[in-house]
């Protein structure tokens, strides 16, 4: 379907890919990651013909339409929400379709026809999404698919794209998402594209053994070649040893050497700066109102936050849960009732688009200096380098930054003056997985107050001990984590049960209804019942061990299938083979065999996927 091979791409002097390769067969289900900067972007640019590679050549099969969803900024045209999902002379079929998943990405009914001019950014990338949706093309390139959705419509994306007939690339972040929908990984590391097989998890433990075994033969080759040298520096001068030192010598010239394992990238390293202690008490709201014109979100509402609390906000989108952190941190007026800060509460509010809180023409120092009590350049400097800006990198304009770096510089800003009570909104939108896992590691010790509002998953279950529902003006606690509101919301049944199971899993947890009446079973009828229940979960652990055998192997075969398909295609490129026109025709003819012999083992790879989803 496309194929990218022997590509070489280089952006503002720095080399991004080096003699990189890429193939994307039908129904692909691939996560493109690596750090903020190594190039996601710019490749999809290749694929997507907007550049040109500076050396070898990105082919997309005759016929294969691609469909792109960009990070930001997708065009707002004079369209409606529905004739940009539908298409402007769209049939009832596509009027239909686009209807469902509309409402699946949370439109209403009533937004259908609003003109897209009239939404904000993160709806108008919703609407985009849909009119991808609907369009079903070959090939869906999905930039970071996932930074505009909240975690219940974030379920149903999840579900949808499951059953998505077409292949998809999706760059993300995001690890909950790349492990529920891919069946494979592509990392950009060290200017090389390094496939795995498998979701996100399996990637790391690939990637994990593979590290340690060209450590252990880098390790042994070093050894071998300092003993051969040895030799030969003692035994050079020697006449009756001179013919094996040369002999040794050759060995080492026809030697092929295997290079020094790469460190990976500089990763950011950072803690907070443990903040002055509050009251037991930090805030509280008292008969809070808030309304916006007409749409009242918050009616007498009350709510106490004691200190230490770290409380993650769920819910529909559009329910309240970024008016609320701007409520607690004072910076909406409100409408009724009042908000009563802690003692000695200090508040600091990391905003869901804080990139338009950065003056896009000071230099990033002078930015992270801006602060209500300014420190020394040197410990700015000292903050700034574990946030990977470094030397010279500190005096670049904000204007000129990623989304990413920005967040860094957002989140230097906020450590530089740490408050006892942080007030989060999306605080991984656009941080890379390394980021985001120094923000984990950075929070946990942290002893002020967190209350915020994320998407991600991993994120979630590695910071929130307290949930709070967010759902028409109402506030639900949860005196327990992310899986503990799963379960207790779950238990409820019916259709909230489903749609709250959906959060960062698309195939729901069954609910099962008890009913109180019906005989009851003697203590013989309860150990037979048992016996037989344990004897059916055993065997069905062992037909999933078997779907779980099979699907290894065929990742196996897979991937040496992969490996030949390259090397035949290698062959095929070089001008050389078609010297010999006999080598040329067997090798297409090899060539060809592998293809199809690779689409069965594919498909044979997700049904035994789709097996053990079943049997999850």
């Amino acid at each position: 379907m496309l194929t990218l091979s022997q590509v070489t791409k280089s952006y503002a002097g720095r080399v991004l890919f080096e003699d990189a390769a890429l193939q994307v067969n039908v129904r692909d289900r691939i996560g493109l990651i690596g750090p903020n900067g190594a190039g996601k972007s710019t490749l999809f640019g290749l694929l997507l013909g907007h550049d040109e590679p500076d050396d070898g050549v990105v082919v997309t099969q005759r016929g294969t339409r691609v469909g792109y969803l960009p990070q930001e900024t997708a065009s707002v045209s004079a369209h409606t929400v529905m004739e940009l999902a539908a298409g402007p002379e769209a049939d009832g079929r596509a009027e239909a379709m686009a209807k469902r998943i509309l409402s699946g990405l949370a439109f209403r009914e009533g937004d259908f026809h609003r003109p897209l001019r009239e939404l904000s950014g993160g709806w108008i990338m919703r609407a985009h999404l849909a009119r991808l949706l609907v369009e079903e093309p070959d090939l869906l390139l999905l930039d970071e698919p996932t930074n505009h959705l909240d975690l219940e419509t974030l379920g149903w994306f999840q579900n949808h794209l499951s059953g998505y007939p077409g292949a998809i690339l999706a760059i993300s972040h995001d690890r909950e998402f790349l492990n529920l929908i891919c069946k494979g990984i592509v990392e950009i590391r060290h200017r090389k594209l390094v496939r795995y097989h498998g979701n996100y998890d399996a990637c790391l433990e690939q990637k994990k053994a593979r590290e340690e075994q060209h450590l252990a033969a880098y390790r042994n080759q070093q050894r071998e070649i300092a003993h051969l040298e040895s030799f030969i520096n003692r035994f050079r001068a020697k006449a009756s040893k001179a013919a094996q030192a040369q002999d040794r010598i050759k060995q080492l010239a026809r030697m092929e050497r295997i290079e020094a394992p790469e460190s990976d990238e500089a990763t950011v390293h950072f803690r907070f700066p443990q903040p002055p202690r509050g009251g037991q008490r930090a805030i509280a709201l008292k008969g809070v109102k808030q309304a916006y014109g007409e749409h009242v979100v918050y009616e007498n509402l009350d709510l106490e936050v004691e200190r230490g609390q770290r409380t993650v906000l769920v819910g529909p989108n559009g329910a309240g849960k970024s008016t609320l952190l701007k409520i607690l941190g004072g910076l909406v007026e409100l409408s009724g009732g009042e908000r009563v800060p802690g003692h000695n509460c200090s508040i600091g509010y990391f905003a869901q688009h804080r990139a338009e809180g950065l003056d896009a023409k000071r230099s990033i120092l002078a930015e992270v200096q801006s602060i209500a009590r300014p420190v020394p350049e040197q410990a700015a400097r000292t903050v700034l380098g574990a946030f990977l800006f470094r030397g010279d990198d500190v005096f670049k304009p904000i204007g000129v930054l990623s989304g990413g770096e920005k967040s860094r510089v957002a989140l230097v800003k906020l450590l530089l003056d740490p408050p006892n009570f942080l007030l989060l909104d999306e605080p991984t939108t656009h941080l890379d997985m390394p980021s985001i896992d120094a923000l984990i590691n950075a929070l946990k010790p942290y002893e002020g107050t967190i209350f915020f509002v994320s998407h991600d998953v991993h994120f979630i279950r590695a910071i929130a001990t307290s949930v709070i529902h967010v759902q028409a003006g109402t506030l639900t606690p949860y005196a327990g984590g992310y899986e503990y509101f799963r379960e207790k919301t779950q238990a409820v049944g019916g259709e909230r049960a489903a749609t709250v199971a959906s959060l960062g899993n698309f195939q729901p947890d069954r609910v099962e209804e008890k009913s109180s009446e019906g005989p009851k079973l003697g203590l013989k009828e309860i150990k037979a019942q048992r016996r037989a229940e344990a004897e059916a979960r055993k065997a069905e652990s062992a037909a999933r061990r078997a779907i779980e055998k099979r699907a290894i192997d065929l990742e196996r075969e897979i991937y040496a299938m992969e490996n030949r398909q390259r090397e035949l295609t290698a062959i095929l490129e070089s001008p050389g083979t078609y010297e010999n026109p006999g080598l040329a025709m067997e090798t297409n003819r090899e060539l060809a065999g592998v293809g199809d012999a690779l689409e069965k083992a594919n498909a044979d790879w997700m049904a035994a996927q789709a097996e053990l989803q079943a049997k999850a």
